[in-house]
Formats: structure tokens, sequence, C-alpha cells
């Protein structure tokens, strides 16, 4: 029995197809040297809309470890994705869109991230002190003939999820290719209008980097260069059921309509203090205090 085009088509595409996708983007962007310009397109990272894109996503519960949450990733079918384009002003054409809509204004054909959050430890098991998560995060896009294949949203600013959420408490989950792998870019998943579907944009700016769920300190830079993975976790350890459903989740350079910053990223990170003495003079001279007159080194 042979495996017919058809079935292979749906499968996750192999080494040969991965290495003609690479090249056919780097290509397009050295063609048209999108380099050189902002982009304004948006980038997708992951878009719900076939019965196979579930497939390059992994769900992460504490039932993987004894725990009695349960959560699931299911695909449900509506309307098709495309890039909104803005109406014609006068004497002039569509201008492109910084975001992603549905054709015909309805539903979204989407993920539905469902199941239940259970906060008691498993039995038997006293190694297991903490319990109450559910995740799911796009999986590693494998390697091709140009190594590794990784996201670079280095050109854009922001990060855009289209989402209906039920008001619960998740976070937006962000893994580069950075020195320590377990280290993760976290930020609160801002929902305005439970209920109802909505896009939300998050400046990559305000991600914090955490790791375990701990803020780490210094708070470096996320590595926009070289992403490894998107993804979307529930931590809130609040027991009962929950529903998030996705659509899409992409990178854009179009400015969130409501302003979202590191305050809002529902983690407490320390400002950096401003530091005196560290000029070179400050060795000569000491820094002058309020009020006293400057004086002149001869």
């Amino acid at each position: 029995m042979f495996a017919t085009p058809r079935m292979l088509a749906k499968g996750p595409p192999g080494f040969w197809r991965r290495s003609l996708d690479e090249f056919r983007r780097q290509a397009i962007i050295a063609v048209k040297m999108e380099g050189l310009h902002r982009p304004t397109k948006p980038f997708p990272m992951i878009k719900f809309e076939a019965d196979d894109s579930i497939e390059r996503c992994k769900i992460m519960c504490d039932s993987d470890t004894g725990g009695l949450s349960k959560a699931g990733l299911t695909y449900v079918p509506g309307s098709a994705h495309q890039e909104r384009i803005e109406a014609p002003k006068d004497g002039e054409g569509g201008v492109e869109g910084g975001d992603i809509v549905s054709t015909d204004g309805g539903e979204p054909a989407h993920a539905l991230f469902k199941g239940s959050i259970s906060t008691e430890l498993p039995p038997n098991k006293p190694n297991i002190q903490r319990s109450g998560y559910a995740a799911w995060r796009t999986r590693d896009r494998g390697v091709s003939l140009f190594g590794k294949l990784l996201w670079d949203i280095d050109p854009y600013f922001y990060l855009a999820l289209r989402i209906k959420s039920d008001g619960r408490k998740y976070f937006v989950n962000i893994q580069t290719e950075s020195i320590v792998p377990t280290d993760l870019h976290q930020h609160l998943l801002p929902s305005y209008t439970p209920g109802q579907w909505e896009t939300v944009t998050i400046p990559f700016s305000a991600f914090v980097r955490t790791n375990f769920g701990m803020v780490v300190e210094p708070q470096k830079e996320m590595m926009r260069q070289k992403v490894r993975s998107v993804g979307i976790g529930l931590i809130d350890r609040v027991p009962g059921p929950f529903e998030l459903r996705i659509a899409d989740v992409y990178a854009t350079n179009e400015p969130p309509a409501r302003q979202v910053g590191t305050e809002d990223s529902g983690f407490e990170v320390k400002e950096e203090e401003e530091t005196q003495g560290t000029g070179m003079m400050d060795e000569v001279e000491p820094r002058r205090k309020k009020g006293e007159p400057e004086r002149i080194l001869i």
C-alpha cells in the first residue's frame, strides 16, 4: 500500500519542501529589497485556517506529570483569512493594511483551546507540589538546507492576535534561540471585549523575560531575529473550565488602538535606578550637590 500525493500533501512538510519554501522566502526578500524599507504587510506566524494547522501545535498540561487538569486544541471551520485592504482615497488606490480579517466578516476559521483547570495534587506523587496549568505552543519548524528554521520578526514592532476570550488570565509566550533554552518572553494577553472577536496588539518591547514563571534579571531585549515558537498559556490556577478561540497570530507594524506597555505585562518588573558616579571625570571631581556652584579645574 502506497501513500497517494493527496495524503502526502496533508502531512507536515519534509526536508526538501522546507528548504524550497525557505529559498522562496529569502529570494522574495532579495528581489523586492524588503530589508531597505519598513514592511507594511503582516507576517503570519500561525494561521488556523485549515484542519492540518492544529498539527503544527503542541499541547502542554499538568496532566503530563499526573495532574488533573485537561486541555485540548481543536479546529473549528469558518470564514477564510485575508489581509485587510483599506478603503481607497479619492484618486488613490487601495493601501495594504497591517492586520488580518475574515473574507466575509463572519466568524473566522480558528482553533479552540478548551479544557478545565484543577489545582488538586495527584495522589501518590509527593514530589509534585504545585499543579493547575495548561498551554499550547507552535512546534519547532525543523531543519532545511539553510539550517534551523526560525522566524525573523526583527523588522516588526508588534505582535497581534485575533482572539475570542472568556476573560480569564492568559499569557502570551515567545521562545527565542537564546543561551538559556528555558527562558521565555511573556506578556498578559489583553482582552477588552470578552465573548467577542477582537484583535489585540502587544509591543515586543513590553514582553518580560522569565524562567519557570519567575522574572529574570537583567531584562534583555528579545532576540527577534531568532524566534523558535509562540503560544498561549493559562497559569492563573483558578479551578474551572476555560475556553479561548484563536484565529491568527502574526507580527505587524500596525500600531495598537490601545496602548499596552510593560506595566500591563502581568509581572512586577523593577525599574533600573539611575546610577551616579559612572563617568571618568567623577574620579577626579565628585558630582556637584544641589545648589553647589560649579568648580573649574585648572
